[in-house]
């Protein structure tokens, strides 16, 4: 155990000493923190656009900070020769590979923190045409990005210690201060008589968030198993996209065809005439108010006999489509952006446990794969 907790806080520090972890960090907070700043005139949509906006800068700086950090943290480290001189103690694979996991799924913590308070920040920034840019929160969160370069400067020139790691943790702490700053000795005029809050649904949002860049970092470690940090990008970046249509691509086609409205099945190009004849058979038994469409309880009332007619016509999901669904992650799980949108206030602890065990049961396969290609791996 403590050869595994030295690893991983090991390569926890060696990841943010990296220069770019650094400059991600405060190049993507420093831009939410800008997307808060224009009039948009957006005729009264300015929150939206900017919770969204902010969400959309988190996932993609952590979708470049897991890779990154992946590539810096194992395929580096296998070209070097650093790899092999830790795995000649007595360190077995699977271990060094999981705790440097955990070391890289600590760093992007530390990453999207620092994003989810700018992006606290910038939803207590946004204002409509009427309201105006709150330039006294974009001095204060200016003034602690420069506080944090000022330790780290301070840090390395008189201690002779690392500037990159003392400045990224110098930013949790000034980042923190200055949002409590802002939301506690300043105000916005968000609109006509209206002050600016803080959208603190956009917590449970971040932390979705994280769980979707935990699962990606278990892509990009086992992709830096066998490849260099540019096709480990190709590769992420491709999963990520896929993900994203994964619902249109492999989701429809999976689920059967009496979970959804049959009545708007009719008009897919997707069944052939016969097919179509038996759903509309199916419609017209199980319509009861007669408005030819079938709503969430009629079709529970669809019977065993003539679902299995319907599976038999080749209408009850392709096998195919289910392998790939559940193989692609499913990135729309993890995006609260469309609650936010509609005004939901409540968030249900409830679906951010099915979601972090969707996470830890994809994160568990990525790195069984992982560990499979890195015991076959020669490092010699």
């Amino acid at each position: 155990m403590r050869q595994f907790v030295t690893i991983a806080s090991n390569g926890f520090m060696e990841l943010v000493r990296q220069p770019i972890f650094l400059l991600l960090m405060t190049c993507s907070a420093a831009f939410e923190i800008f997307l808060a700043t224009p009039y948009y005139f957006a005729f009264g949509d300015e929150p939206r656009l900017v919770k969204n906006s902010t969400l959309a800068v988190m996932l993609l700086a952590g979708l470049l900070g897991a890779v990154l950090s992946a590539s810096a943290s194992l395929a580096r480290e296998i070209h070097t020769g650093t790899a092999l001189a830790v795995l000649s103690k007595p360190v077995r694979r699977a271990q060094f590979l999981l705790a440097k996991y955990v070391g890289l799924a600590a760093a992007l913590a530390v990453l999207t923190y620092v994003n989810l308070v700018a992006a606290l920040i910038a939803s207590r920034m946004t204002f409509d045409s009427y309201g105006k840019t709150d330039l006294s929160a974009v001095g204060i969160f200016a003034a602690g990005v420069v506080a944090a370069y000022a330790v780290g400067g301070f840090s390395n020139f008189f201690l002779r210690r690392p500037f990159v790691s003392d400045a990224v943790f110098a930013l949790l702490i000034t980042v923190t201060l200055a949002a409590f700053v802002i939301f506690q000795f300043t105000t916005q005029l968000r609109s006509v008589n209206e002050p600016g809050s803080v959208d603190w649904r956009l917590v449970p949002a971040g932390l979705l968030i994280l769980f979707a860049l935990w699962i990606l970092a278990s892509l990009a470690l086992a992709c830096s198993t066998r490849l260099d940090m540019v096709p480990t990008l190709a590769i992420c970046t491709a999963a990520f996209l896929l993900g994203l249509m994964s619902d249109y691509l492999f989701g429809r086609r999976a689920e059967p065809v009496w979970r959804r409205d049959l009545a708007a099945e009719l008009h897919s190009g997707r069944w052939t005439e016969k097919q179509k004849v038996l759903l509309r058979e199916t419609v017209a038994k199980y319509d009861v108010d007669h408005n030819d469409q079938l709503d969430l309880a009629e079709r529970k009332r669809i019977s065993q006999p003539d679902r299995a007619r319907l599976r038999q016509a080749g209408l009850g999901g392709a096998w195919w489509a289910s392998v790939l669904y559940t193989a692609t992650p499913n990135w729309q799980l993890f995006w609260l952006a469309d609650a936010l949108t509609e005004g939901k206030s409540t968030f249900h602890w409830g679906y951010a446990g099915k979601a972090f065990a969707y996470m830890a049961a994809y994160v568990g396969a990525a790195l069984v794969l992982a560990v499979l290609l890195f015991e076959q791996r020669e490092l010699s």
